[in-house]
Formats: C-alpha cells, sequence, structure tokens
C-alpha cells in the first residue's frame, strides 16, 4: 500500500480561514471527490456575520457539505433554502452538460438571523465537490439529509455520509445520500483513547481528512488539517487500514472509484474539456439563464478569465 501525507493551501472563503486538501498539486482526486477544504474551526463575535459567500455558479459537479459545528443557510437557484447543522449533509447536484447549470448563497446563520435556538457562533464544516461522470444525463437537483447511518466500533463513533459499507464485524450500512458514481464517506469520531479498523474495497482510492487531532496508521503521522491519502492497496492481502487516535480526535474517510473521464478545474467550474469551462465563465459573466438566480442580495461574485496555458 502506498501512502502520501498531504499539507493544505491555506485561504480565506467568505471571511472563514479554509484549509484546502484538494485539488492538490500534482495529485489526482480521490476517486470522483475532486475537491476538499476544512472550513474553519473559527468563532465568531456578537458583531461579527460569520461565513459570507456571495452568489456562485457550479456545473458538473455535486457540493457536499458536512458540518461539524455551526449552522449554514443554503439557498439556490432552484428555489430551495436549507439550514444545514451538526452532523447533517447537503448536497447540491449543477447536472452536467453545457446546457446545465446551477448557482447558490452559502452564509452562517445564528439564533437571531434565521438559525436554531441552539444555533453556535461558530463553524467548522468539511466541504467536499463531487466530480459528475460527464457520460451520464443528470439534471441539477438538491437534496439535504439530517439523519444517517450511526453506529461504534471500540469506542469509536462512525457516521456514514454517504454510500455502503460493510465493518470488520460483517455489519453492512447503507447511507441514503444521492449518488452517480460509486464511493463512501465516514465521519470517524474516537470517545476514548483508541483504534479502530476501517475496510477497503477493491477498486477504490482512499484519503482521511483530520478535523480535530491527529492519527497515526501504517507508521505514519497525521496531524489536523492535513489528509492522508492511501491508493494501490491489495484487497485480496490488505483489506483494511488501522487509525489510532486519541480521545476527540476526529477524521472524514473517503473513497471511490475512478471516472473514466478526466476531470478539470477552475474557480467553481469541473468540466472533462477545457472548452465547457471556457463556455461557463462566459455565460455566467454575462447573465445567462442556464445558471437562474437565487433569491439573495448577497453579491455576485464573477467568474475570472482562465490563465493562459490552462491545463487543469
Amino acid at each position: 500500500m502506498s501512502i502520501q501525507t498531504l499539507v493544505p493551501r491555506l485561504a480565506d472563503v467568505g471571511g472563514i480561514p479554509i484549509a484546502r486538501l484538494l485539488p492538490n498539486k500534482g495529485k489526482k482526486p480521490i476517486g470522483a471527490w475532486c475537491f476538499l477544504d476544512h472550513a474553519g474551526p473559527a468563532k465568531f463575535g456578537l458583531d461579527e456575520a460569520g461565513m459570507q459567500v456571495g452568489r456562485h455558479p457550479h456545473i458538473n459537479l455535486q457540493t457536499f457539505s458536512w458540518m461539524l459545528d455551526g449552522e449554514v443557510l443554503h439557498k439556490d437557484s432552484l428555489g430551495n433554502e436549507q439550514v444545514i447543522t451538526k452532523n447533517q449533509v447537503n448536497v447540491m447536484t449543477a447536472g452536467t452538460g453545457p446546457a446545465r447549470g446551477i448557482s447558490h448563497t452559502e452564509q452562517s446563520v445564528f439564533p437571531d438571523t434565521g438559525g436554531s435556538p441552539e444555533a453556535s457562533r461558530a463553524i467548522s464544516m468539511v466541504q467536499l465537490w463531487v466530480a459528475l461522470p460527464t457520460d451520464q444525463d443528470i439534471e441539477p437537483s438538491f437534496h439535504h439529509y439530517p439523519k444517517l447511518p450511526t453506529w461504534s466500533e471500540d469506542n469509536v463513533e462512525m457516521i456514514l455520509t454517504t454510500g455502503s459499507y460493510t465493518s470488520v464485524t460483517g455489519e453492512q450500512y447503507q447511507a441514503p445520500t444521492i449518488q452517480y458514481s460509486k464511493m463512501v464517506g465516514i465521519d470517524v469520531y474516537w470517545q476514548e483513547d483508541g483504534e479502530v479498523t476501517l475496510t477497503l474495497e477493491s477498486g477504490f482510492e482512499y484519503g482521511i481528512l483530520v478535523n480535530e487531532g491527529e492519527i497515526e496508521s501504517e507508521g505514519n503521522l497525521c496531524p489536523q488539517d492535513q489528509l492522508l491519502r492511501f491508493y494501490d492497496h491489495d484487497v485480496a492481502n490488505n483489506e483494511s487500514i488501522k487509525l489510532v487516535a486519541k480521545k476527540g480526535t476526529r477524521v472524514m474517510f473517503i473513497g471511490g472509484e475512478p471516472l473514466n473521464n478526466q476531470v478539470l478545474l477552475w474557480w467553481n467550474f469541473v468540466a472533462d474539456n477545457k472548452e465547457e469551462i471556457e463556455l461557463a465563465i462566459k455565460d455566467w459573466n454575462n447573465g445567462h439563464e442556464r445558471f437562474g438566480d437565487v433569491d439573495s442580495d448577497m453579491k455576485r461574485l464573477p467568474a475570472p478569465v482562465l490563465p493562459k496555458g490552462f491545463r487543469g
């Protein structure tokens, strides 16, 4: 098994510190997972608005939001409005092809601005993108998942955020989350010091994002906001991986089968060819109807032009 530890590129998005692990220079997606941010953790004062991400578009991808702390209001051009809170998933599908797209906004909400009475003035969120298989005809959509399969193994809590999973004891779990390619996502939280063994599936690529604490695996130490990426596992001889961590450690375990099409990324767009990204930039900046409109007074973010020599 080959294992790499990837360090993040630090950024600021909507006023929030971001640790970006994917895309990572020279590194391909993990299955269809092509983008991975850990937003926060951050706390906000009474005079602060929290995360504020204005109107922006997407093509050929799904946004996959997993909340660890705080609450965020999602609004999109299909007319959906949904507050996402701790241990919930939002999946927004942009659809495939040069005629489809979607746009949305994301903003922190508190008890006095549309959040629940328990909403904290904080945020910690894992934001992923899933590249869509471009040989499928996929319509834009939005889904919210407040309840997901949850279980414990050796004082480690597991939440299956997407896909199917068979534990080392043979228990099978299935998440309701919409998918267009085969993949898995599991939130793993240590309630006590200890270890857990995660099973692997043939043909999958895998990664582990450390959200809190640090983990040790196969002789590799991975601290907070770094990504442990592993592949070339031989399921016949190495069908699992062991993680050791202290109480309070939390990771996101992701995996999936690679897509048949190439995955190019620029700004908020994903495509399998440069021309479709160029068209999306033009259409968004010219207000094309394919991206609809969002019922929001938040700023509309312009799409930057592709740099010369763009190769994805």
